[in-house]
């Protein structure tokens, strides 16, 4: 690394650390504003693959590229507030089409670039229901996904698709071009667990700026030496949001790594975290635990994570141990534990909700599994005993955060209800969608996250999803006990299980957990589901129903996370074509 902070590499110099403009935490208007002074320092964004930087693009190059190709935009004449869907690879195309709908009033959506195992046709099929959910009038795809794209947008109401370089022959318009105002839509932002018609956030301009502002200045308070580095994909909110338009709005160099590099070789993110001297990266739990057991203990010595002093977490519950072994793996290259910085959010809320205090580390709340399950309390227990929830910060400036139960009644502090959040980062609703806008959103400002949790010491703690409860008996079991026990297993992995409810017996509910086995061994399996069973049993007093399945079976959300609901609609149908009654057992 050279002496200004930039990563030289065959001709091609990353952007430097340090900036030549004073620090602004994003106290702008709009996202163009926010370019247009990035554009006048020299930091920027950089894009790595094979441990090597590919391109350099520093904000005063991608705002001249924005611009030029917004002019080229404005000769299409859509009418203003028009919806730009692309698929969101990791590259400076994306970024560049997503910065000229800034320039020019348009509205750019941002598509999933990963098939999972449903294949081409699955992929096409969510491709397609995504470009009708928000109205698409233009679509851009790289090479590698045109097929798909052609596929996907047959039959369709679209004014353009193809490539990038398509639009880049386009004319140039010579009308002034107008940046996108406070008041109008910055970009759509499709929720993670959208199943079925796919739900898309509507996020204005200044509700996006008041979460950067929250972000940067009370969430993490930038310094004028901080960098980051981020694998998440541009089309989850914490990776559009989080580690590209904070960034930028903050004026800060960035390192991206494709998330299908870090899926394949994990180390490649401390690598480059080492590399650039890099002081901010987020991950959910799951890319923390991934590095943690992939990562070959000889190369720890050739890392050096001394800098990172935010190391954000979030997107996914917390389980203690994930952070816990990451830091103790890797405190020989330099990281400390307190650099963890539990956080909350949501696509809803533009992205973040609460951040805990930068330096502290992991707080854990040790509770009661009785008095949770029976009368949801939060009644804490000595350190190891219990079941523990992380504490995930206090509300950032200008937004509040209520428990309540199902009547709407304020919940008192250690009681367990629905998590309500107030504040002007919020959507204006979802996109062509009033009724279920209508159903997490209040005529007084308080958004319904759907999460349920409590307070302590004016921190949240988040205990799981409202409609994941799984309810036997009058108990509340929470699926993530079932999960951890199964976890526990020393066969099986982190994220090897999900637990949901189904209706059993007499209309009540049975419990059920799927898990990932990488077995045919008859014996195995059949001790490892009898084993799992009276775990179970012991801890929760409940009967599980336990089905073991293929590796890399369990169903993902965009952001990685694990589909509860879609495991359970997935089982659910295995049992209809079976014809086998939902109680009779594993």
């Amino acid at each position: 690394m050279s002496a200004d902070g930039s990563i030289p590499n065959r001709g091609v110099s990353a952007t430097p650390t340090h900036n030549t403009v004073p620090l602004r935490r994003a106290d702008f208007a709009t996202l163009a504003d926010a370019l247009d002074y990035a554009a006048k320092g020299v930091t920027g964004a950089n894009f790595h693959a094979g441990g090597k930087l590919v391109t350099a693009m520093p904000y005063r190059a991608l705002r001249v590229q924005a611009m030029d190709l917004a002019r080229r935009l404005a000769s299409l004449a859509l009418p203003r507030g028009s919806r730009v869907a692309i698929v969101a690879e990791t590259s400076p195309e994306f970024v560049r089409f997503f910065f000229a709908c800034q320039y020019i009033g348009l509205v750019p959506v941002a598509l999933p670039s990963t098939i999972n195992l449903g294949g081409h046709d699955a992929f096409v099929h969510k491709m397609r229901g995504m470009l009708e959910a928000c109205g698409a009038a233009v679509a851009v795809a790289s090479e590698s996904f045109q097929r798909f794209l052609e596929e996907a947008v047959r039959g369709l109401d679209i004014v353009m698709w193809g490539e990038p370089s398509a639009f880049d022959s386009l004319p140039l318009d010579s009308a002034p071009l107008q940046p996108t105002g406070e008041d109008e839509v910055a970009y759509l932002q499709f929720t993670s667990g959208s199943t079925g018609t796919p739900k898309a956030a509507v996020i204005t301009e200044r509700a996006l700026m008041a979460n950067l502002r929250g972000s940067s200045d009370d969430g993490l308070a930038l310094r004028d030496d901080d960098r980051f580095v981020s694998w998440l994909p541009f089309y989850h909110d914490m990776g559009l949001v989080g580690c590209l338009l904070t960034v930028m709005a903050a004026q800060r160099s960035i390192d991206y790594l494709d998330t299908r590099e870090f899926a394949m070789r994990p180390r490649r993110w401390l690598e480059l975290m080492s590399q650039s001297k890099a002081t901010i990266a987020y991950s959910p739990p799951f890319g923390y635990d991934m590095c943690a057991r992939r990562v070959r203990p000889g190369d720890i010595a050739s890392y050096d994570l001394s800098h990172w002093r935010a190391a954000g977490i979030g997107a996914e519950p917390i389980m203690p141990n994930v952070p816990a072994r990451f830091a103790e793996l890797l405190a020989p290259a330099g990281f400390d534990a307190k650099a963890f910085v539990p956080s909350y959010g949501m696509a809803e809320a533009s992205l973040a909700v609460s951040f805990a205090p930068v330096g502290r580390g992991v707080v854990v709340d040790w509770l009661d599994p009785v008095e949770l399950s029976e009368n949801l309390r939060a009644r804490p227990m000595p350190e190891g005993r219990g079941t523990p929830f992380v504490r995930c910060g206090a509300a950032i400036a200008g937004h509040a955060m209520e428990i309540r139960d199902d009547a709407g009644n304020v919940l008192a502090e250690r009681r367990v209800g629905r998590i309500m959040v107030r504040g002007p980062s919020l959507m204006s609703g979802y996109f062509l969608q009033p009724a279920k806008s209508a159903q997490v959103l209040s005529a007084d400002g308080w958004l319904d996250t759907g999460d349920v949790g409590y307070m302590v010491d004016g921190e949240v703690a988040i205990t799981g999803r409202h409609k994941d409860m799984i309810i036997i008996n009058g108990r509340n079991i929470w699926p993530q006990d079932i999960e951890h026990i199964v976890e526990r297993q020393p066969e099986l992995r982190s994220q090897d299980a999900s637990a949901f409810g189904v209706p059993g017996a007499n209309g009540t509910e049975t419990a059920v957990v799927v898990v990932q086995c990488n077995t045919d061994d008859v014996a195995v399996r059949t001790a490892l589901v009898q084993r799992v069973r009276r775990e179970i049993f012991e801890a929760l007093a409940i009967d599980c129903i336990i089905e073991l399945v293929p590796r890399h079976t369990l169903p993902r959300t965009s952001s990685g996370k694990l589909s509860r609901s879609a495991t359970r609609s997935g089982y659910l149908e295995r049992q209809a074509l079976m014809q086998v009654p939902l109680a009779s057992g594993a």
